[in-house]
């Protein structure tokens, strides 16, 4: 039967990882210097020098591994999720250990074995893991390691919940029954049966021995809920809570404590707190800055074509709708004739416009025409990554018929973002972009960001919806 040990899961957990960074890091050494590649091998450094070097990689790497969640419950993640946390990891810990390296002017260890030592502990690392969630998984479907729970309240979050432990047989749970007071007894949802009244909880807990109760009542029920958790309480049994509010609150929420009255925030949007937000303007004043100075000759180039092929501003600035729903002037370099204000404001341009120049299509296709926009990040109006602000004439339109469209105003709008990299730019389905941009919001990390940045630039700037 499963017990609730998780801490002391992850805490061998860690110690498993901690030998297997350094196995794999003294493994990389031999293979350089002792191995196939010993002869090209210069050794400036002993192997004990190379050693020291592992009182300050097995804590770092094992910060990082708690930092990108690896020391959560395996087998309630996907293998690929956890495969992609061991990469990101390791590869914030070659890159930091690098960095370390460069300033204090280590120049004499060998960079071909950090890196060796980067791939070996991915692989074995992951073989690791997933050994232990075949083990986990093997021991489930043998009736071993299992939490055996009912449900209290039969609702659309009782249904939701049975559907993923079904989808899911890793989890190891195993739902004995439902307890309702409104659904008759007999009453079946995907072969779990509601088994009796609220009522009967306590006769039912000592004759089927449970692990869990997970208190699963519909909305209209929630006046009941205090007395539901006292009894649950009273049964000494672990009990969480699965709301049945997924249409108000569609994704992860988060609680905190106003002097011990826990309030519950409807959304999670990372950006709100301080750190993080001087961390992205800082990658965004940087960043904006070198491509300034690496776009400037193409810059240039464009400024020439765009004052030949047509007469007019070079730089066409357009209001938009930004941070906490502030108006900014956004630049861009003009691919379309003049015309007046109260026309270009009306609509989108569509396909084979004739107000768009032979220029100003090309630069659409390849979004160079959004190169000024570096100056806008500068400035503090936009992020190099971000929901793409929109014009306040569809903001106000699309605020009535969109739900939740309001919510990307939480974050500065961007040059490019999850939404634009996934295909959904120019004339494309608004509800798509904006559950891309909500992902974002709520999903923001460096790591993210660098990761759109560089889906940009394989696949980003072509854009065969801009018209």
């Amino acid at each position: 039967m499963y017990k609730d040990n998780q801490k002391n899961f992850s805490r061998l957990h860690m110690l498993i990882d901690a030998l297997i960074i350094a196995f794999t890091y003294a493994c990389a050494w031999a293979i350089r210097f002792v191995g196939p590649f010993a002869d090209s091998a210069v050794r400036a450094r002993s192997f004990g020098q190379y050693m020291f070097a592992l009182l300050f990689i097995v804590p770092g790497y094992l910060l990082l591994y708690e930092a990108f969640n690896l020391y959560g419950q395996m087998r309630m993640q996907g293998r690929r999720l956890v495969l992609a946390n061991i990469i990101k990891a390791n590869s914030l810990g070659i890159l930091v250990t690098m960095f370390i390296l460069y300033v204090i002017k280590e120049f004499y260890i060998s960079r071909s074995t950090l890196f060796m030592f980067y791939a070996m502990n991915i692989v074995l690392d992951w073989g690791v893991r997933m050994l232990v969630f075949y083990i986990q998984q093997d021991m489930c479907r043998r009736g071993l390691n299992q939490r055996q729970m009912v449900l209290v309240g039969y609702s659309r979050a009782a249904e939701e919940y049975i559907d993923r432990v079904q989808q899911n047989p890793q989890w190891g749970y195993v739902i004995r029954g439902i307890l309702d007071d409104n659904v008759p007894a007999g009453t079946m949802y995907k072969d779990i049966k509601v088994i009796g009244r609220i009522a009967n909880l306590m006769v039912i807990l000592p004759t089927n021995r449970l692990d869990e109760i997970a208190i699963t009542l519909g909305l209209s029920e929630y006046y009941r809920l205090e007395e539901i958790v006292a009894l649950c309480e009273k049964s000494g049994v672990h009990t969480k809570f699965i709301p049945d509010y997924n249409n108000i609150i569609p994704t992860k929420p988060y609680t905190e404590d106003i002097l011990g009255l826990p309030v519950i925030n409807i959304r999670y949007v990372p950006l709100n707190n301080t750190f993080n937000a001087m961390v992205k303007r800082a990658m965004d004043i940087v960043g904006s800055i070198a491509a300034i100075i690496v776009s400037s000759p193409l810059m240039l180039l464009m400024c020439i074509l765009i004052k030949l092929s047509s007469p007019g501003p070079l730089i066409y600035k357009q209001e938009r709708v930004g941070l906490h729903n502030k108006n900014f002037w956004m630049y861009k370099f003009r691919s379309m004739e003049v015309q007046p204000e109260s026309e270009e404001k009306k609509a989108w341009t569509v396909k084979n416009d004739p107000r768009v120049t032979a220029v100003g299509r090309f630069m659409r296709r390849t979004s160079i025409d959004e190169l000024p926009q570096l100056f806008n990040i500068l400035k503090g109006n936009m992020s190099l990554v971000g929901p793409r602000p929109e014009r306040p004439f569809f903001v106000e339109k699309f605020r009535e018929e969109i739900p939740r469209y309001m919510v990307k105003h939480q974050v500065r709008p961007g040059l490019t973002g999850w939404a634009q990299v996934n295909g959904y730019r120019g004339d494309t389905s608004i509800r798509k972009r904006i559950e891309y941009d909500l992902y974002y919001i709520e999903n923001w990390s460096i790591g993210f960001d660098i990761k759109i940045l560089f889906l940009t630039i394989f696949k980003g700037f072509i854009n065969k919806n801009a018209y």
